[in-house]
């Protein structure tokens, strides 16, 4: 809140000298306002070059900013004023809880838990679940399209789609290596782009070897590589070869995922306790399985509730924008298969990345047979602190850790902050590094236009009148390059990203989440840009007023 207000009085104040302070230097001012304008115009690749810094440095603490943000929605979007959290005690997270439901069953039955009055008996609104991660290996398609540059069919090594390069990144790989940008720019592209391919291409050959199948193209890859790679393909019947360098095939961070599995007893209960319904499907059955056919045999498989996040990640695997009631799927290493008995309307928070399934079948089948957490709703956050309390303080039958689900999802912020921490440290440099590429270009172009000041000061400018001219030119030059780099930041606005968040004691969670632009990362981006511009721009400006009129004029 303390960042905001400052960087909100460094635009205000800003604003203030350009409004104020230029009008009250009288028709001088307006001759220099025209002289600044005219300048800019004049010496448009300067200008050029000055608001493209702008916008890339803007639009990068813009997008960092928005990653932060997104996470914070997720975390505030998963929990329920209501609702009361119960683990064993020394838990720091549900993954790590194992609690015995005979010696806490009698939770569910204190008279703070809400009754559901929509069934006869009137059962207690307590969701009793397991949590486990499962370690997955990503399928064939999956990493050779990543390593690739681009997609490739499912169950073939047709290509569906070729990566380019977006602006930012051009951008970036061109900063890294200003005298060779040429060459920058061929190493953002991928393999496939290097080679040529267009969607509907088929490889065929690695390096003149045959392969046929994303398992062939794998086995070809392996082993060291060097040099360059060449690549067949066909295309519309005929024969081609491309090539690309070995460098230029990614190195994937990691060829295996982890999925999160809530193992759940009764999912019409749960949906009630956590505050969402489903977006298309059914609950899965009080058996959890029904039988399906795979390749014309029946199987029993394991029906399960998908967040549409993870729906949209597994989709990717088999070439669909999203997994449907029906679709079938594999979880970890099992070779039973699991049905999509439902889509849940959980956007925004952490359960859109989470696959609900039938807890005595998940428990069995991932090692984990006792229960994680009882989650237990109340009327409202005061009955939640309440119960957290009695349940700390006055349970005798077992130690548990209750905690309401806002001071679990809070202190799962943790990984925020430390990547909050991680792009102030960026955007510092950033900021650093603006000022001195402004300052440095502002000197050049003084350096060029000593004789306009000459002419400037004999015609009867002051010091301060010149100071104020070219401090307000850098400023027009930030206000704009800042509203530009907002701008670009602020596509970024809803795009789905990958991260996990966490106590910072163990445990986390992976998560899909959405990436949010708000007004007060405009107010920081534009911020940023107007501590640029006026400290890049101050001493430049000061060192102008110094500048003698005959010695200018010589």
């Amino acid at each position: 809140m303390l960042q905001s207000l400052a960087l909100l009085g460094v635009v205000g104040l800003t604003v203030l000298f350009i409004a104020v302070v230029v009008p009250r230097l009288g028709w001088l001012g307006k001759i220099l306002s025209r002289y600044n304008a005219r300048n800019l115009v004049v010496r448009w690749p300067i200008t050029l070059m000055l608001l493209s810094a702008f916008i890339l440095q803007v639009g990068i603490v813009v997008v960092m900013l928005a990653f932060v943000r997104g996470l914070e929605k997720l975390t505030e979007g998963s929990s329920i004023p209501g609702n009361v959290i119960v683990m064993s005690e020394g838990s720091t997270d549900e993954l790590f809880s194992n609690l015995g439901y005979s010696d806490i069953s009698d939770v569910e039955r204190l008279p703070r838990v809400l009754r559901d009055e929509s069934t006869p008996d009137r059962k207690p609104l307590a969701s009793w679940e397991v949590y486990v991660v499962v370690n997955q290996p990503l399928p064939d398609p999956v990493v050779n399209s990543r390593k690739f540059g681009g997609r490739f069919a499912s169950d073939s090594l047709r290509v569906s789609e070729v990566d380019r390069p977006g602006w930012l990144v051009i951008a970036t790989a061109v900063a890294s290596d200003p005298l060779s940008p040429l060459a920058a720019v061929r190493r953002a592209k991928g393999p496939l782009e290097l080679a040529g391919l267009l969607p509907g291409d088929v490889v065929t050959r690695y390096n003149d070897r045959k392969v046929a199948s994303h398992d062939e193209l794998r086995r070809a890859m392996l082993g060291k590589q060097v040099g360059t790679i060449r690549l067949g393909f066909q295309r519309d019947g005929k024969d081609w070869d491309g090539e690309f360098p070995v460098e230029s095939i990614r190195i994937l961070e990691r060829a295996r995922r982890f999925l999160q599995v809530r193992g759940i007893d009764n999912p019409d209960i749960s949906l009630k306790v956590h505050g969402f319904g489903l977006r298309e499907g059914k609950v899965f059955s009080q058996a959890g399985v029904r039988t399906v056919k795979v390749d014309g045999l029946e199987r029993t498989a394991v029906e399960a509730i998908l967040g549409e996040g993870i729906a949209r990640t597994l989709g990717e695997d088999v070439d669909k924008p999203s997994l449907q009631e029906g679709d079938l799927f594999y979880l970890g290493d099992s070779e039973q298969p699991f049905v999509v008995a439902g889509i849940s309307s959980t956007s925004g928070s952490t359960f859109d990345s989470e696959i609900w399934a039938k807890q005595s079948l998940v428990g069995r089948k991932f090692g984990k047979n006792s229960y994680s957490t009882v989650v237990l709703r109340t009327e409202g956050a005061e009955d939640a602190q309440a119960l957290s309390v009695e349940l700390r303080d006055d349970f005798k039958k077992a130690a548990v850790r209750a905690r309401t689900e806002q001071e679990y999802y809070s202190s799962l912020n943790s990984t925020n902050q430390q990547f909050l921490y991680a792009i102030s440290f960026v955007a510092a440099i950033v900021t650093v590094g603006g000022i001195l590429g402004l300052m440095n270009t502002m000197f050049a172009a003084i350096s060029q236009r000593m004789k306009d000041i000459g002419v400037l000061r004999i015609l009867g400018y002051s010091g301060f009148q010149v100071l104020a001219a070219f401090l307000c030119e850098a400023l027009i030059l930030a206000f704009i390059g800042g509203l530009l780099g907002c701008a670009a930041g602020a596509l970024a606005d809803g795009f789905s990203a990958n991260s996990i968040i966490s106590s910072g004691q163990g445990g986390g969670k992976s998560v899909v989440l959405r990436m949010t632009v708000d007004s007060q990362i405009i107010l920081y981006g534009m911020g940023v840009a107007m501590i640029i511009g006026l400290l890049g721009g101050a001493v430049p400006a000061f060192n102008a007023t110094r500048i003698k009129p005959l010695e200018a004029l010589r």
